[in-house]
């Protein structure tokens, strides 16, 4: 009896510490001005972004060869979309693409949305329309989204991932105005058995 209730007792006493060691759900790791800050410094990347300076968004972004961006390759090998690590190649990336012709980002800030992962880690998101003539892309305006994982680095928050994604066109519905079309001019079997 006395090693059932100590084997309880330890099963009890492991479970609470667990759970008191949990963090609160549903309470944001950031308060409302920090993410409004982050929001801001995202405002910040779309204008040096449409203005091209380079510089500028080399310092927006984490100093880390773990840095990344994923956008659009030029090259065959790396396939049409790929991942580009570290300041240099992401430097390289940004010039590359801003340097191709017009390049003009339009995020729908309506739908932005910040989020606190941890006190030191946030993520972006939003649709946009993006113009831009690089990699075989016409200069058409398209939608993609936009996914960024903002690093706190000591008082700042730096670009630690920046996911650029294209939105791709919204499949055929079914049973489409063609289909529909050709099923009212054939003849109804079940009215007509001779056809």
């Amino acid at each position: 009896m006395y090693k059932t209730l100590f084997v309880t007792l330890t099963a009890l006493a492991l479970s609470t510490g667990a759970v008191a060691s949990a963090p609160a759900v549903g309470k944001e790791p950031l308060d409302a001005a920090t993410l409004r800050g982050i929001e801001l410094k995202f405002r910040r990347l779309m204008e040096l972004a449409n203005d091209h300076d380079f510089k500028a968004l080399h310092d927006m972004f984490w100093q880390s060869p773990s840095t990344l961006l994923v956008a659009k390759s030029a090259i065959q090998s790396e396939g049409n979309w790929a991942g580009f690590w570290g300041n240099e190649a992401v430097d390289q990336k940004l010039h590359d693409i801003g340097s191709s012709g017009p390049v003009v980002l339009e995020p729908d800030y309506s739908k932005l949305k910040v989020v606190g992962l941890t006190r030191d880690v946030a993520e972006s998101y939003v649709s946009m329309n993006i113009t831009v003539s690089y990699a075989g892309q016409d200069g058409t305006a398209r939608p993609f989204l936009m996914i960024i994982n903002w690093l706190r680095i000591g008082n700042d928050w730096k670009v630690a991932s920046e996911i650029i994604l294209p939105v791709p066109p919204a499949p055929a519905a079914k049973g489409s105005r063609g289909t529909r079309a050709r099923l009212r001019h054939e003849p109804d079997i079940a009215s007509n058995p001779e056809g």
